[in-house]
């Protein structure tokens, strides 16, 4: 992976020439997989012959170059852990993080806030690409199809929108009239699941959008589902701490296994082999269960508060990564207890001469990032290379980790292993540098939302041919040229025909001439005039209609308007907003109308089933 310093690791050995902070480098640090993906395809051949015949790794910066993706290492999931941290992507307007997930092809993430905003990072730069409002409210979960053709989302009113790839959104369907925790595809993408805080689990057909079966029997909110990668097999966690199993075609619960004692935060299937199941729960545990047996096999111990979240690695069936409600990060190796000292070994279930009674082996975690979020970790989701690891968390940021490189020894003293004072203390994290690169990291990211892609939402603005001097009235794209006599543009590389008589002011027409004793810079005063007039027993011609008369200039027996001095009219009044948006209420009063365009676009929306909902 090539990836740059930027703060944290600024010096080799962890330390600083001058025991202050490095400033980071100006270019964003970037993570390329390809250089490794073009190594092992290069030198790889058949596993029976060891499936590798490039050089092997050394802890040596000499040999980044021939590092290997996860997949050329499948026997080897410790090399896949991932220990450094890469880089924190936020909003300029921050919101927590509920969801993240991995586009199907690995360019971007794709994070869901409680704002209801979809935001696109990239994949190897981490910059900002763009964010668009996707939901009214608070996004819950997002699911992608195992065909990488479609995307689901649901929110915490219970409504499901389907969107295409390019998040053009092509359905919406009321799912629950409550809050929805958790959805996932069926196998062949023709249904999924949903599980809701109504304490139930719906499947719906995907293709005609409605719901078909409804699962009872929890006797509490249904925080999480999950359905099998190949099985016809729905897993379920509730608030009553219960998991159970589910047959989608009969509605029938097979088996309810009571191992949590706490409400239960996640469910998932491991994808490679599929015959493990991982639950986590508030009781500060998570258990593994074989689906084979219907027990736990591993309970994963070392969380000190509950745990939130859990992810299974996409290549290794035997890493496992748990988020924590205080923000720490842990990686579990299920064939590896790494039982700390003081602490009794306890033995596989498999090795046991009674499978079915003997008691879950305790796993610990292999490797801890105690300090990866402020807030609870609400999200994983792994790269589906298995090289990074995306986090969404609480405290509205999104972070990236990535497995260390050869040679590199102080990642494990950096501020999110130790903490913050300690790695003060060590001199390898500055408050003072890290409120600085803060700083520039919200301005890179500002500078990239500034430059990020359009709203997909947002249609352009279509320029359309319109009828000159008519506002408001507009042509068809390919109708011909308004011809309004007197209105018309003339065509380029024409003539204008001639006029039959010539304009005086212009070239070849002689002025016009200024009547006799008339003093250009001395205009003459109408109220003199009228006053002349009046002595002379001459009658002032009227103005004309809807026009006022000049000051002094009032004809007799003119009606004036109420309040206004006779020689004198003031100019119009308007309340704020201007004329043509005032209207009169039952009493008399000036009040604020809205314009006609928002009245017709705000029924039109409601016609579609938007904005029907009191605030």
């Amino acid at each position: 992976m090539a990836y740059d310093p930027r703060g944290d690791h600024g010096a080799p050995g962890g330390g600083y020439d001058t025991g202050g902070f490095v400033r980071a480098r100006g270019r964003r640090p970037v993570t390329d997989y390809g250089s490794t993906i073009a190594h092992w395809m290069r030198n790889r051949q058949p596993r029976s012959k060891g499936a590798f015949r490039g050089e092997a790794e050394r802890p040596s910066a000499s040999y980044i170059v021939d590092m290997l993706p996860p997949l050329a290492r499948v026997t080897n999931p410790a090399d896949s852990v991932p220990t450094k941290h890469l880089h924190s992507s936020l909003n300029k307007i921050k919101h927590p993080v509920n969801v993240v997930r991995w586009t199907p092809e690995g360019r971007r993430l794709l994070t869901a806030s409680s704002s209801g905003e979809f935001t696109l990072w990239n994949g190897t730069g981490f910059n900002f690409e763009t964010i668009m409002q996707a939901h009214d409210v608070a996004i819950r979960a997002l699911a992608y199809s195992h065909s990488d053709d479609w995307l689901i989302s649901a929110d915490h009113d219970g409504i499901i929108k389907y969107w295409q790839p390019n998040f053009n959104n092509v359905q919406v369907i009321q799912g629950h009239h409550d809050p929805i925790r958790d959805l996932a595809f069926s196998p062949n993408d023709s249904k999924f699941v949903t599980a809701s805080d109504d304490s139930s689990l719906k499947i719906f057909d995907f293709a005609a959008g409605n719901a078909e079966s409804t699962f009872q029997g929890h006797g509490w909110d249904a925080k999480s589902c999950d359905w099998h990668p190949t099985k016809g097999l729905i897993v379920s966690g509730s608030k009553d701490h219960l998991v159970k199993l589910w047959d989608p075609r009969t509605q029938r619960c097979l088996t309810t296994l009571h191992g949590h004692k706490n409400t239960i935060t996640k469910t998932s299937f491991e994808r490679v082999m599929g015959w493990c199941l991982a639950t986590s729960a508030r009781d500060q545990t998570a258990r593994v269960f074989d689906i084979r047996m219907m027990r736990d096999i591993c309970l994963l111990r070392g969380h000190e508060k509950d745990i939130s979240t859990l992810s299974w690695h996409p290549i290794h069936s035997n890493l496992l990564s748990t988020g924590g409600s205080e923000g720490s990060l842990f990686h579990y190796l299920l064939d590896e207890p790494n039982t700390p000292p003081g602490q009794a070994i306890s033995a596989a279930v498999y090795e046991s001469p009674d499978p079915q009674t003997a008691p879950a082996q305790s796993i610990y975690p292999a490797h801890k990032v105690p300090f990866a979020h402020d807030f609870a970790i609400w999200s994983l989701d792994w790269h589906p290379l298995g090289h990074i690891l995306a986090s969404g968390s609480n405290d509205r940021i999104t972070r990236f980790w990535s497995r260390g490189r050869p040679g590199e020894t102080d990642i494990f003293q950096d501020r999110y292993h130790i903490g913050e004072a300690a790695a003060e203390a060590q001199g390898t994290w500055d408050r003072r540098g890290g409120r600085r690169q803060r700083q520039e990291e919200e301005e890179q990211e500002l500078e990239d939302e500034m430059d990020g892609l359009v709203d997909q939402k947002m249609p352009l603005r279509q320029p359309a041919l319109a009828f000159p001097g008519l506002p408001g009235l507009s042509l068809p794209a390919n109708a011909p040229a308004p011809q309004i006599p007197g209105t018309g543009t003339i065509p380029t590389g024409v003539a204008p025909p001639p006029m039959p008589f010539p304009i005086p002011g212009t070239t070849g027409a002689p002025p016009l001439p200024l009547p006799a004793n008339l003093d250009v810079n001395n205009p003459a005063d109408l109220a003199k005039i009228s006053e002349l007039m009046r002595k002379a027993g001459v009658v002032p011609p009227p103005p004309p209609p809807g026009m006022p008369p000049p000051p002094g200039f009032v004809p007799p027996n003119f009606p004036m308007p109420p309040g206004m001095l006779p020689g004198f009219p003031p100019p119009p009044v308007f309340a704020q907003g201007g004329a043509g948006m005032q209207a009169d209420d039952s009493n008399g009063n000036r009040r604020r109308a809205p314009l006609p365009s928002q009245e017709e676009s705000l029924r039109m929306e409601q016609k579609k089933g938007n904005y029907t909902r009191v605030r």
